[in-house]
C-alpha cells in the first residue's frame, strides 16, 4: 500500500483538477502538503479546506512557478511549517495557453509555453533538490501529447511536454545516487478544465467511444499513480513515464 506518513510535500498548481486530486490524495496518505496556486485563492483555499476537514495536513501558498523568486518563496515557507526536509515534489504546473498553429504563433507565444511548462518544472526541482534526503521522490505532469505530437495547434504544449520526459529521464540519471527518483505522468483525455477549454465536445465523445476503456480519466486516475510513485512502494522506479490513458496510445 502506498503510505506517504510523516512526509513533506509539495504540489504546484495543487489547487484544482490534477493538482487538487494529488494534493488531496497525498493528505490522505499521511503527508503535509503545501498547495501552490497562482491565481485562483478560492479554489486553494477549497482544497486546503477538504484535506482539513478530512483530518489531513495542508498549508496553501500563491506563487508563480515561472518565477525563480516565488518558487523559492514557496519552498521557505514550506521549510517554515513543516522542517527543513521536502520529500516529496509534484510538478503539476502547465497549460496549453492556446490552440496555434504554426504560422499563427509569434515567438512570444512559444517561448511563453515552453517557460510555463518546462521552466516552472527546472525551477521547482532546482529549487527544491537541495532540501531532499535520499528516499525522496519527483513526479513530473508530462502528456500524451509528449508523445504523439498532440492535436490541432497544440505543437508548442506538445513541444514542451516531450522536453518534459526528457528533463525526468536526465533527472532519474543525475539525481539517482543521492537516493532521490523522479518519475512522469503521461496523461491522455482527463476530465479536467483544461479539456473543457481547449477540447471539443465531440472530441471528447470520440475518445470515449473509442479508446479501449470507453471512457474520459478522471484526476484522481492521475493523482493514485502519483501516490504510488512518491511512496515506497515505487522505490526501485525511476525515469519512467507512466501513460495514463485508457489504452489510447501505447508507447
Amino acid at each position: 500500500m502506498a503510505d506517504v506518513k510523516g512526509k513533506v510535500a509539495i504540489v504546484t498548481g495543487g489547487s484544482r483538477d490534477i493538482g487538487r486530486s494529488c494534493s488531496i490524495k497525498l493528505a490522505g496518505a499521511g503527508a503535509k502538503v503545501v498547495v501552490n496556486y497562482h491565481s485562483n485563492k478560492s479554489a486553494g483555499e477549497e482544497t486546503v479546506a477538504t484535506i482539513e476537514k478530512a483530518g489531513g495536513t495542508a498549508i496553501l501558498v500563491k506563487g508563480d512557478m515561472t518565477k525563480k523568486a516565488d518558487v523559492d518563496a514557496l519552498v521557505d515557507e514550506t521549510r517554515k511549517a513543516f522542517g527543513d526536509d521536502i520529500h516529496i515534489l509534484v510538478n503539476n504546473v502547465g497549460g496549453l495557453v492556446a490552440r496555434k498553429k504554426i504560422n499563427e504563433m509569434d515567438e512570444d507565444f512559444f517561448n511563453h509555453v515552453m517557460t510555463l511548462n518546462v521552466n516552472s518544472t527546472f525551477l521547482a526541482t532546482q529549487a527544491v533538490v537541495p532540501h531532499m534526503p535520499a528516499g525522496s521522490a519527483i513526479v513530473n505532469l508530462a502528456s500524451l501529447a509528449g508523445r504523439d505530437g498532440g492535436g490541432p495547434g497544440s505543437s508548442a504544449y506538445s513541444t514542451s511536454k516531450g522536453a518534459i520526459i526528457t528533463f525526468t529521464r536526465s533527472m532519474a540519471k543525475e539525481l539517482g545516487p543521492d537516493g532521490i527518483r523522479v518519475n512522469s505522468l503521461c496523461p491522455g483525455m482527463i476530465d479536467t478544465t483544461f479539456h473543457d477549454t481547449f477540447s471539443t465536445d465531440a472530441a471528447r465523445r470520440n475518445v470515449e467511444a473509442t479508446v479501449p476503456l470507453r471512457r474520459q480519466g478522471h484526476p484522481d486516475d492521475c493523482a493514485d499513480t502519483v501516490l504510488y510513485l512518491a511512496s515506497d512502494a515505487s522505490s526501485y522506479i525511476t525515469g519512467a513515464n507512466i501513460d495514463i490513458n485508457g489504452g489510447m496510445f501505447f508507447s
